[in-house]
C-alpha cells in the first residue's frame, strides 16, 4: 500500500502535505487503498496546564527605625549603607538580619502587569497570586 505522495486533497483541494492518512481539514481518507474502517482516530486527551511561577525580586523594603520604631519605606539598593531616619533624624545601618530592626514587609512591581505590591514579611519564599493580574510569583530574597 503506497503513502500519500503530498497534493491537494480529492475532497476539498486543500494542498495536504505528504505520508498524511487523513486531510486535515475535512478529515477524508487520503490514500483509496484505505478503508474507513480500518483507520483508528485515537481520543483526544487534554494535557494539564503547567504552572508558570515567576521569581519576583523585592525593590525595597518596609522596617521599623531601630530608634523610634516608625515604619520607614527603603529602597532595596540601600541594604548594607548607613541611613538617617526620616522620623528621628537617627542614623542606623540597614541590615535585615539585624534583630533591632523589625522587618513589615517589602513592595516590587508584579513582573507580569508592573502594578506596586506591598507585601508583608512573612510571603518571603512563598508562592503566591498578585491581586491585580492572578499571576503566580514567588518572592525571592
Amino acid at each position: 500500500m503506497p503513502c500519500w505522495p503530498g497534493g491537494p486533497c480529492p475532497d476539498c483541494g486543500e494542498e495536504m502535505p505528504p505520508n498524511l492518512i487523513r486531510c486535515v481539514n475535512c478529515r477524508r481518507v487520503l490514500n483509496d487503498d484505505l478503508e474507513v474502517d480500518s483507520v483508528e482516530i485515537p481520543s483526544r486527551i487534554d494535557l494539564p496546564e503547567i504552572e508558570v511561577c515567576i521569581d519576583a525580586e523585592p525593590r525595597g523594603h518596609y522596617v521599623g527605625c531601630p530608634h523610634c520604631k516608625k515604619q520607614l519605606r527603603i529602597n532595596a539598593r540601600y541594604i548594607g549603607k548607613r541611613l538617617n531616619c526620616k522620623k528621628c533624624q537617627e542614623t542606623f545601618t540597614l541590615n535585615l538580619d539585624d534583630p533591632k530592626i523589625k522587618k513589615i514587609g517589602f513592595y516590587l512591581d508584579c513582573p507580569n502587569c508592573s502594578e506596586r505590591l506591598k507585601v508583608a514579611h512573612k510571603y518571603a519564599g512563598q508562592k503566591v497570586v498578585c491581586k491585580f493580574c492572578s499571576h503566580m510569583l514567588q518572592f525571592i530574597n
